[in-house]
């Protein structure tokens, strides 16, 4: 599936070179373009430009050269706008010198934003401003804002007027979201080309409000197995499963679930059921054989089945496998791990069952934990994996501190499925699917009210619900993170983030499938 490029600030600096090279368009030109994409995402966000109050602020560089053009087009249709440079007129060089000037021959002045006795002149538009457009910094910006840029944006912060960010809020870090100092929070981002990097990452993310990507006319970046793509709505649309009219529940497939030990019901319960939700046949849950009648009370739609148990601790035995692999022998997919458990036998029952499954698999939670410190024997399944671990479980099973994955989720994600030959779903805000050919995948649909628990069984039911239909894991992996995190949106406009559960997301699932199949 050919998911929407992101990109980092050097990928981005090449595609103007090649427009530029190859298009046979100026960069002066491409400047133009980019400040009229701001002022028509003002246009339509205000619904209109007549009486706005305005102010622009701008650096010295590419970005501040936008920032011009915006200020230029929005005096030209007789809105009140007031242009602030923070750097000496002399400082503007190349395509951004050219639309300063231009600028200034319609008799709109840049006014100095470079001394702290500038700043009362500036807080003073500020407070008479509706809005206010951020071109400072760009995408090739690295550390914190040297002290000047930092006062501005620091004033710029205070004055609480609603921001529209040329590119990327000021302070953001392209490539990785970091927020390293001062950094403008916008209420718009309108960005050219394709999405970067660090407005999926938070803090960045958190920084750029609401994302518009807008089209200056640059080329598209070459195919690359490593590249980095966000997963889109459009894309999952064609991914999800259309019924024959002759369908019936052994046409849509069979998943069959095995989890669940004493006090962890629920996970067992929420995956299964969500394997349903998610559109499969029949499911079938195993699970310890004391905890059967809690779970058919649980479950009315799922078939149960009771599972030798290591009695004292009411979890899964070796011998289970016994059992497990003729129930496997008519599915489509095997969800493994929820509610599990951590004892040494229902661990060496994981591994072994992984070791014989043909099917494909979801592992999960402590399906997961199974392998920690073992991860090699990961590449022992013959048939394909996926697993979706949450950053704590993902640093365990890659031997790593939980502070070393945060530094570079996107490269530790892609090192162990690579190195591993599975699907990788590292779950987090945002969540990443990692492939074995290097390419990664970045969802933005979601939100904080599903840092709640359960929420991952229903990710776990979901994928191998979508995988018993017939969809392909990877694809199946990038659908699923984009529909729990749907459906979790779902949730939160319903009854808000606080009181969400991981049943109030997987309930969402149905309503969630629906919207994004009317995409296509």
């Amino acid at each position: 599936m050919d998911f929407p490029r992101l990109v980092t600030s050097q990928e981005m600096a090449e595609l103007d070179q090649r427009a530029i090279r190859e298009g046979g368009v100026s960069g002066a030109e491409l400047m133009a373009r980019a400040g009229a994409r701001v002022v028509e995402a003002i246009r339509q966000r205000w619904e209109g430009l007549e009486g706005l109050v305005v102010v622009v602020v701008c650096g010295k560089g590419n970005n501040g050269g936008d920032g011009f053009v915006v200020g230029r087009l929005l005096h030209r249709v007789g809105v009140e706008v007031q242009v602030f440079l923070a750097a000496g007129n002399g400082e503007v060089r190349g395509d951004a010198r050219h639309h300063l000037e231009q600028m200034e021959a319609e008799g709109l002045r840049a006014q100095p934003l470079v001394a702290e006795e500038d700043l009362p002149t500036f807080a003073a538009a500020l407070a008479g401003a509706d809005l206010v457009v951020d071109a400072l910094l760009g995408t090739g910006s690295r550390g914190a804002p040297r002290p000047t840029l930092a006062r501005a944006i620091e004033t710029l912060g205070r004055a609480g007027r609603p921001v529209v960010a040329v590119d990327l809020p000021s302070g953001v870090e392209a490539d990785t979201g970091e927020v390293p100092g001062a950094c403008v929070r916008a209420a718009l981002t309108v960005t050219f080309g394709l999405p970067k990097i660090g407005q999926l990452f938070h803090p960045g993310k958190g920084c750029c409000g609401t994302l518009v990507v807008t089209d200056i006319g640059l080329p598209l970046p070459a195919p690359s197995a490593r590249a980095v793509h966000l997963i889109g709505g459009e894309q999952v649309a064609a991914l999800i499963p259309r019924r024959s009219p002759e369908a019936h529940k052994g046409s849509c497939g069979l998943v069959v679930v095995v989890a669940g030990s004493a006090g962890m019901t629920g996970a067992a319960a929420l995956a299964a059921d969500s394997a349903l939700l998610a559109g499969a046949g029949k499911v079938i849950l195993g699970a310890p054989a004391s905890l059967h009648d809690i779970l058919e009370v649980k479950l009315t739609e799922v078939m149960t089945r009771s599972l030798p148990e290591v009695r004292r601790y009411r979890c899964l035995s070796l011998r289970a496998i016994g059992e497990i692999l003729p129930l496997l022998a008519g599915a489509q997919c095997l969800a493994l791990g929820p509610g599990l458990g951590r004892h040494r036998e229902t661990g060496e029952l994981v591994r072994r069952l992984l070791g014989r499954v043909e099917v494909p698999a979801v592992l999960d939670a402590d399906g997961l934990n199974a392998f920690a410190g073992q991860a090699e024997k990961l590449q022992d399944t013959p048939a394909p994996l996926v697993i979706t671990p949450h950053l704590g479980e993902f640093a365990r099973l890659a031997g790593m501190g939980v502070g070393e994955v945060q530094q570079d989720p996107l490269g530790a994600a892609r090192t162990f499925a690579t190195a591993h030959h599975l699907v990788l779903v590292l779950k987090g805000a945002p969540s990443l699917v990692a492939l074995p050919t290097g390419q990664v995948l970045v969802n933005a649909t979601g939100n904080p009210g599903m840092a709640t628990a359960g929420a991952g069984d229903v990710l776990t039911g979901l994928i191998a619900g979508l995988i018993a239909q017939g969809v392909a894991p990877a694809d199946a992996a990038c659908a699923g993170v984009y529909l729990h995190g749907a459906a979790g949106d779902l949730a939160r406009a319903a009854q808000g983030e606080w009181g969400m559960k991981a049943g109030d997301i997987s309930r969402a699932l149905p309503q969630a499938l629906v919207e994004a199949a009317g995409r296509s």
